[in-house]
């Protein structure tokens, strides 16, 4: 029966839906329901027909991965990780696979290996075949039923099922390991078929690595050779006996044809570069069809882990650089091959305009040769692959063999991977056109044997037909980039797993969503992630284990984070006179692990295991299981964070402590007063004194304010209400520093409003005609610390300033800029401080609890490395404005100080994390001061603010208790009272590796790996920096490979399911402007940055180091829902589309040449491309919906991150560009940082290093 002649059958699941077609959605268990996001990975959707009436629905050419719609055991991605197959293999013996050798970074194996038939004009001149397809199934088949919808009845629905089928590594759906449903109606291939398939489908309960005997193979549809004719089918044995894992194959005897084949004899010592197949094979065009018997495979790995395919070098193989990915259009003579009818555009991302089906344009992702047949593709995801002739009814198969082996090889399959080219014309003994079938210019291209079933890797990376490759790379192989672990893939599933039910904390060592997944917390008993996130939820117990996987230990503490208003801030708790009640060995405060004992009258800490009573006016009855009964009415037994009102105990000085104070210094030197700074600044505090911090916000708040000026000598205001002109007092002994005045210096805003609003009129006209250039700063600080001191209370002084300090004066500084030092063993001396004398003061400021933002405005350098000293121990911030223009950063400046003044902070705050027995805090990073070793001080602690605390073992932790950590701020709010904010933490702890690898959060990793190198190169050389973080990732990869990971090939690159994006990440930082500096970064530049990532959270640190990309053009203007963003690199930028870049610091909206006229007038107001302002920082307010969506899109980015992100147009191909595809973190950059596919080789070769 021929399968054509099947009537289509409709998919039980209803028809995908419009929208985003790259990704499923889940349905049951893990399946997947068309339309949406898949869980762990987006499908590879197969190879789209040659000819369709319409472009095959459901196919993105960006869908990251293969679905993990099946998986094949219960063990969760341990027993199948995300195995990446960038390997280099020699062909097998009888001992295990042998062990390549070293790769070069950024190259890819020592031979060079081509993939992909060659091109039509260069075939080579040995008569070799290119088979595509024929596999086979391993092992006896055990048979249950299908769980999903009917079993098929038909040839038609079992090839319908089977065409995409996936094997994965998710666990299975509640139904079992079973099948997903098909997403969409697929006719099969045109291949004829002799047998009808039986009705029933049997998944496979265990794979078996036991490979088919010589005379039963795998069969493809019979199809004519040159010269030969097809041999018939032979039947599939249900059982087949034992065969040895390493054994050799045995080849069939050479066909003859004219087509290259991927494989040739490698000396075992030189690596090949293998590549894991793509999720579905179908035969390619341009070679001849498949013989009918296929080498026999090696054994396959263990269960769900993939078997691979290699291939060595073409016999004409020449080296050439890696040059940067460029789409191919076929050649007019041949047919698109990815949808019938002219060319259409697309947009960046390979996704179809807006209000139209997906089109399909040739990309270099894209994967799967195009398929002659009547109807839509065969090979959709969730498709189970068509049976062979006389196969049994079975499972997807779990390890097939590849193609037939050359002579020259004995027995090891060619490379098979499935990322096919262009089409071709017809070839001898190819039939021609269906009948029927439109022509478009050319023959089309064969009838396609059925697509042989292969082994799908969930996440094996499959590289690019020859021909989908630029003529300089078609002698290299090419890794394709669809396939390797995609960021945007992550964070999708995160959100569509995670982002819709509460994330409720009373569970110990659960992993919460990520930081880019909108979600509701509940507080049951562990701080938020909001305020905690660990890179570990499962700890080891053992120091060995921990030194063993390199895994680092540590959390990342955001003590004053802004909770969204649909959560509760932590309550208050007021013991009264008695303070809260503690631990009397550890002074831990009362939390949910304190356990009461003796009916309630004493609690045994959970930290030190000490038994403490219970003071009597604390005192209350246990219920039936040993708990108070009042727990639930008490936020510090139930809950992971809560306030305690702290006594007079707790002060300093054992008195309670003032409101604090705001003191503003304001350079007024000639650049400051010229470039419009003063001017700006005295203007906008006029209004911003009436938005100062306050607890109550009907209450007006009681911080009190003061005013400095200063060039080479200071200016004091006094500014008391009783005046009617405020005075100045000049202090120009700088070298001695003084308060010249108490009474009137700080003041009520709202008592001496009057005199403080004609100060700030007068201060530019003042300074207008100035001539002075020098300026002081060491002097500035001291004196806003003096009047603090004088004061008596804490506060923080807001410092505006505009020069490198070359007055005479303390802290004088000296331009000691040398960009010959970037690169050399001096390098580190340009991030630490030139004198030591701002460490003395920020030491001073620390103990007075005065805290020192920064803004600067430099034309040139000014030294940030030490300027910024002082703002950095005493928990401030940094602001740089370089170039400073009031016109176009006004708005910048103005939200940053509107931000910076108004946001809630704690003043003199002193932090101590307390853990349980086993494990122990011994490193802090942040921006803070620490006198021991054990208490950070912070004279500021603002919402923003975090300190990243890293555990060491130094006992055995034990699987029941877990570890507990228990984080304290005592802290002078900013109405004056004195407190404690308590966060509590529990998490799991194991003594299997494999528990610690499944439950790590790979953003907070980067966080602490960004901190702990940013802070290694004040005193090692950046290279040596780069060098111990790629090591340490290599080892922590390395572990979970030898240790976690089911036995494999070395050709294979395996990464953990929550770490795989590591290596993209990592790359990331090593490719940052601090540790590869390009040449146009200056070394303010570079030292602003390191001070700013030191306090950075999770979230921030993440779109630091990869942007979020948005395809603005694809704006749904009726719903509230963000286009799904693209990966950071050149190549899926869209000429025809508008990206929003958001980094943390900066937005971009980039606009490609070719953007529709009508999406320009919406955004700009201009009709033209041309017409476009390259220099506008805001857009235009234009009364259509997209203009409106499009800026509440930009606001709502900006009200994320605690700094104002300026906005930047780049025009396509303008100067900016430059800039902006610095922040395309995929790609190669300018200094010579890798692109991430170059780095993952590098990392895999790191790796296979580490584990010979």
């Amino acid at each position: 029966m021929n399968v054509n002649q099947q009537p289509h059958m409709a998919s039980p699941y209803g028809q995908p839906q419009s929208g985003y077609q790259g990704y499923q959605q889940t349905g049951y268990g893990n399946q997947h329901v068309p339309g949406g996001y898949p869980t762990p990975y987006a499908p590879y959707n197969g190879p789209a027909s040659t000819y369709q009436p319409g472009p095959p629905q459901g196919y993105s050419p960006y869908a990251s991965f293969s679905s993990k719609a099946l998986a094949t055991n219960l063990v969760s991605d341990l027993s199948s990780p995300s195995p990446l197959d960038l390997g280099m293999r020699g062909p097998p013996t009888s001992g295990p696979p042998p062990v390549s050798g070293t790769q070069a970074y950024s190259q890819f194996g020592q031979g060079d290996t081509q993939n992909g038939p060659p091109p039509m004009a260069a075939l080579p001149s040995v008569s070799q075949q290119y088979t595509h397809g024929t596999m086979q199934l391993s092992g006896p088949q055990s048979s249950f039923n299908q769980p999903f919808g009917a079993p098929p009845t038909s040839m038609q629905q079992m090839t319908n099922q089977m065409s995409g089928m996936q094997i994965g590594s998710t666990v299975p759906s509640p139904a079992g390991p079973g099948y997903a449903p098909p997403t969409v109606s697929q006719a099969s291939a045109s291949a004829a078929y002799t047998p009808s398939a039986p009705s029933s489908f049997a998944p496979s309960s265990a794979v078996h690595s036991q490979p088919l005997p010589p005379d039963s193979v795998a069969q493809t549809a019979p199809q004519p050779f040159y010269g030969a004719p097809p041999t018939p089918p032979q039947p599939f044995p249900g059982a087949a006996p034992p065969f040895s894992a390493a054994g050799p194959a045995q080849p069939p005897a050479p066909p003859l044809g004219s087509q290259q084949s991927f494989s040739q004899a490698h000396p075992p010592s030189q690596p090949q570069f293998t590549s894991a197949p793509p999720p579905v094979s179908t035969a390619s065009y341009g070679g001849p069809p498949p013989t009918t018997q296929a080498s026999h495979p090696r054994a396959p790995p263990l269960t769900s882990q993939p078997s691979t395919f290699s291939g060595g070098p073409p016999p004409t193989s020449s080296p050439s650089q890696y040059p940067q990915p460029m789409p191919q259009q076929p050649p007019v003579s041949q047919p698109n091959p990815f949808h019938s009818g002219p060319p259409q555009p697309t947009t960046a991302a390979g996704f179809p305009p807006q209000g139209g089906p997906p089109l399909r344009v040739p990309h270099p992702g894209v994967q799967g040769p195009p398929m002659t047949s009547q109807g839509p593709p065969t090979s959709q995801t969730n498709h189970v692959a068509p049976p062979q002739p006389g196969m049994l009814p079975g499972p997807p198969p779990v390890n097939m063999a590849g193609p037939p082996a050359q002579p020259s090889m004995q027995g090891y399959p060619p490379q098979q991977n499935g990322a096919f080219g262009q089409v071709r014309g017809p070839q001898p003994g190819y039939v021609g056109q269906y009948p029927g079938q439109q022509s478009y210019v050319a023959q089309p291209p064969a009838q396609a044997p059925a697509p042989a079933p292969k082994r799908l890797d969930p996440d094996s990376i499959p590289s690019p037909q020859a021909s989908d490759i630029p003529p300089v790379q078609k002698t290299r192989h090419r890794i394709d980039p669809d396939a390797i672990p995609s960021p945007i893939q992550v964070i999708e599933d995160d959100k569509l797993n995670k982002g819709n039910e509460p994330f409720v904390t009373g569970v110990r060592g659960q992993v919460p969503p990520l930081v880019t997944t909108k979600f509701q917390v509940k507080d049951q008993g562990n701080a938020s992630p909001r305020f905690i996130r660990c890179t570990a939820y499962n700890m080891p117990c053992t120091s060995d284990m921990a030194k063993q996987s390199q895994v680092p230990l540590a959390a990342v503490i955001k003590p004053l984070a802004t909770l969204p208003l649909d959560e509760n801030g932590p309550y208050i708790v007021d013991h009264g006179e008695s303070g809260p009640i503690r631990c009397n060995r550890c002074k831990a405060y009362m939390c949910p692990y304190m356990q009461f004992i003796e009916g309630g009258r004493r609690f045994q800490c959970g930290f030190c295991s000490c038994v403490t009573e219970v003071p009597p006016h604390y005192f209350q009855h246990l219920d039936h299981t040993g708990k108070r009964v009042d727990c639930y009415d008490r936020p510090e037994l139930s809950m992971g964070s809560y306030e305690f009102l702290a006594t007079v105990d707790y002060c300093k000085n054992n008195k309670i402590p003032q409101p604090p104070a705001f003191i503003f210094l304001i350079d007024v030197s000639y650049n400051a007063v010229k470039n419009g700074m003063v001017a700006i600044v005295c203007q906008e505090l006029k209004t911003l004194l009436d938005y100062l911090p306050r607890e109550n916000p009907n209450v007006a708040s009681n911080i009190r304010v003061g005013f400095v000026t200063y060039n080479k000598v200071l200016h004091f205001y006094n500014v008391k209400a009783s005046l009617a002109q405020p005075q100045m007092m000049v202090v120009s002994d700088v070298a001695d520093m003084f308060v010249p005045l108490l009474d009137g210096f700080l003041v009520n805003v709202a008592e001496s409003r009057v005199v403080i609003e004609s100060l700030l009129d007068q201060i530019p006209d003042m300074f207008a005609d100035t001539r002075e250039t020098e300026t002081v700063f060491g002097p500035v600080i001291q004196a806003g610390l003096e009047a603090l001191k004088a004061a008596d209370c804490a506060g923080k002084l807001f410092v505006f300033h505009s020069s490198l300090p070359i007055a005479e004066a303390p802290g004088k500084l000296k331009n000691r800029e040398d960009k010959k030092l970037v690169g050399t063993d001096k390098e580190k001396s340009l991030f630490q401080a030139q004198v030591s004398f701002y460490s003395n003061l920020a030491k001073e400021c620390v103990a007075q609890g005065c805290c020192v933002d920064l803004f600067l405005f430099p034309n040139q350098y000014v030294d940030v490395a030490t300027l910024g000293v002082v703002p950095t121990s005493t928990g401030g911030s940094i602001y740089k404005y370089t170039y400073f223009q009031g016109q176009a950063d006004q708005e910048r400046f103005l939200n940053d100080l509107r931000k910076d003044v108004q946001k809630q902070m704690g003043f003199d705050a002193v932090m101590r994390v307390r853990t349980s027995t086993g494990i122990r805090p011994t490193d802090f990073f942040g921006s803070f001061y620490m006198s021991n070793t054990t208490d950070v001080e912070l004279a500021g602690l603002d919402c923003d603010k975090t300190v990243t605390v890293e555990f060491k073992h130094d006992d055995k932790l034990s699987e029941e208790t877990g570890a507990l950590m228990q984080c304290a701020v005592l802290y002078t709010s900013c109405s004056g009272q004195r407190r404690l904010r308590v966060h509590n933490m529990a998490v799991n702890c194991c003594t299997q590796l494999a528990d610690l690898y499944r439950n790590c959060e790979t953003d907070t990793i980067i966080n602490y790996f960004a901190k702990y190198a940013y802070r290694g190169v004040l005193n090692n050389p950046t290279k040596n920096v780069r060098d111990s973080l790629i090591n340490q990732c290599a080892q922590i990869l390395a572990c979970y490979r030898k240790n976690c990971a089911s036995p494999s090939s070395a050709g294979q690159l395996i990464l953990p399911e929550c770490m795989k994006l590591l290596p993209v990440y990592l790359n990331c930082v090593l490719k940052s402007d601090i540790l590869h500096p390009g040449a146009d970064i200056s070394l303010d530049d570079r030292a602003y940055l390191r001070q700013l990532v030191s306090a950075m959270d999770v979230a921030e640190s993440h779109a630091f180091f990869y942007p979020r990309l948005l395809p603005v053009h694809k704006l749904n203007v009726e719903g509230n829902a963000l286009p799904v963003a693209v990966r950071d690199s050149e190549e899926r930028l869209s000429k025809g589309g508008v990206y929003l870049l958001e980094t943390g610091l900066n937005l971009f909206l980039w606009v490609g040449a070719n953007a529709q006229q009508e999406l320009l007038q919406n955004i700009f107001g201009a009709p033209a491309f041309s017409q476009i302002d390259p220099n506008m920082t805001s857009l235009p307010i234009l009364d259509n919906p997209y203009s409106k969506r499009l800026r509440e899109i930009i606001e709502s980015f900006r009200a994320q991150r605690s700094r104002y992100m300026k906005l930047m147009v780049v025009k396509q191909e303008d100067k900016l560009e430059l800039i902006f595809k610095h922040f395309l973190v995929e790609d190669k950059n300018n200094s010579g940082g890798a692109s991430y596919v170059d780095f993952l080789c590098h990392m895999h070769k790191e790796i296979r290093q580490l584990l010979s």
